[in-house]
């Protein structure tokens, strides 16, 4: 597999591209099978979250891989390709891996060692592979990203310190409206984001919670599990008149357009107390608070862009080179492994041409020693097949250490040349169709 990263996030583009950059509705199955579609890709998935768009492809072609998953990435989000690629940043095989298990240990996020993004990755996988654009390839490099993530967040501290950007969030809104505990709080959307908003919203002391989704059965599902003595449902019809009886407001939906208007806030900040600040925690992208929301008197709006100005709690700095050690040894040992798992096929077709060329000597043999009884027949059998397998023991052991070694698909070519290998035969043994793959999450939960 020739892995190729294409992709912005917040480290690269500012809020403002990112919201007119983001993937909502149906785009993202549409990329990706565009993506999976192009003449250079064999495989793709599609990391999409509130603050990273990145393209995983196996691709053929280094620049061709570039040109294509640029403009198809230009293409679906709506922004100039021109523009966009300034912001774009490539990693290509070794580089990519390395950049992708930094994603899974939350090394890459806006709040460092979060681990919210493992359940995007595995989301991520699963949806590669229900599209069947996932092969073995990224099923096996997704499946170790989750895995390393997990062992970094259980064998550092980075677990402990690292916050979701929603506890983050809450902690920029405590800093301007007071303590969280306490307030009346509206969660406008029933999705993982605001799902785990709500419930943090539980762990902090709020006791009086309104849900509104577009979905009335997805709210009332997520009221099922917080408690009705603590959440009841709202319809989304009516958020802009239930402003006015709460403290706190986190909405995070996939909608593509403002959900919350700046003259509802503003209608509803005439009928509260002047000291009474109305706080909103905006998660979206493309964001769902009106921006002119920052410029209303006893408003305070925390939204991404906000959020990547402030500066979190991060971990130790001891924390973060530990993990980035677990990185670095991931990556090492999964190039070692797919180094050599390029060599089993030819090994594997090797031992069935030497097999092959065993059976027909041993045919020959018994068509000029017709006679021979079954026992010498047995014994010389046996011995043809040892002497084969010790001559093939050394070599073939040999080759796969060295396969493991950076440049070592060169002695897969040596050894197809050497036994002249039917290229077909070493196909076969390595042919593997997407749709085969494991479930995602399989091993890595």
């Amino acid at each position: 597999m020739s892995l190729l990263v294409v992709g912005l996030s917040h480290r690269t583009a500012p809020v403002g591209v990112l919201e007119r950059a983001a993937l909502t509705g149906e785009v993202p199955t549409r990329l990706l099978h565009d993506a999976a579609a192009s003449a250079t890709v064999a495989e793709a998935a599609l990391l999409n979250t509130c603050n990273r768009i990145e393209l995983y492809a196996d691709v053929d072609k280094f620049h061709a891989g570039v040109a294509e998953l640029s403009l198809l990435l230009a293409h679906h989000s709506g922004v100039d390709l021109e523009e966009l690629t300034s912001h774009l940043y490539v990693h290509y095989e070794d580089r990519a891996v390395h950049h992708l298990f930094s994603v899974a240990c939350g090394l890459d996020s806006m709040v460092v060692g979060e681990g919210q993004i493992l359940g995007q990755l595995r989301d991520s996988l699963a949806r590669a592979q229900d599209e069947h654009t996932a092969g073995r390839g990224l099923n096996e490099l997704f499946q170790q990203a989750l895995r390393v993530g997990k062992r970094a967040h259980s064998e550092t501290g980075i677990d402990k310190a690292g916050q979701s950007l929603v506890t983050f969030g809450l902690e920029q809104v405590a800093a301007g409206a007071g303590e969280i505990a306490g307030k009346r709080a509206l969660v406008v959307g029933a999705g993982s984001m605001s799902s785990l908003a709500a419930a943090t919203l539980v762990r902090s002391g709020v006791t009086d919670l309104l849900i509104a989704n577009r979905t009335p059965e997805r709210a009332e599902r997520l009221v099922g599990i917080l408690g009705a003595d603590v959440a009841r449902t709202l319809e989304l019809a009516k958020v802009p008149e239930a402003l006015a009886d709460v403290d706190l407001v986190i909405s995070c939906t996939g909608a593509a357009g403002v959900v919350i208007r700046s003259e509802d806030v503003a209608a509803a900040m005439a009928s509260r107390h002047a000291d009474t600040p109305l706080a909103f925690l905006d998660l979206a992208m493309p964001r769902d608070v009106d921006h002119a929301v920052h410029e209303l008197p006893g408003a305070l709006l925390v939204d991404l862009e906000s959020l990547s100005h402030a500066h979190a709690a991060t971990p130790g700095a001891g924390d973060v080179d530990a993990v980035s050690g677990i990185v670095a040894e991931e990556v090492t040992a999964f190039g070692a492994a797919q180094r050599a798992a390029r060599i089993a096929p030819t090994v594997v077709a090797l031992r069935a041409m030497a097999s092959e060329v065993v059976a027909a000597e041993l045919g020959r043999l018994d068509s000029r020693l017709p006679a021979l009884d079954d026992r010498s027949r047995a014994e010389i059998t046996q011995t043809v097949r040892r002497v084969v397998d010790k001559l093939l023991h050394a070599p073939t052991v040999r080759v796969k250490q060295l396969a493991a070694e950076p440049g070592g698909a060169s002695y897969a070519d040596a050894l197809r040349e050497l036994f002249d290998l039917d290229p077909a035969a070493v196909h076969a043994v390595s042919g593997t169709p997407i749709g085969t793959q494991q479930p995602a999450g399989g091993g890595a939960r």
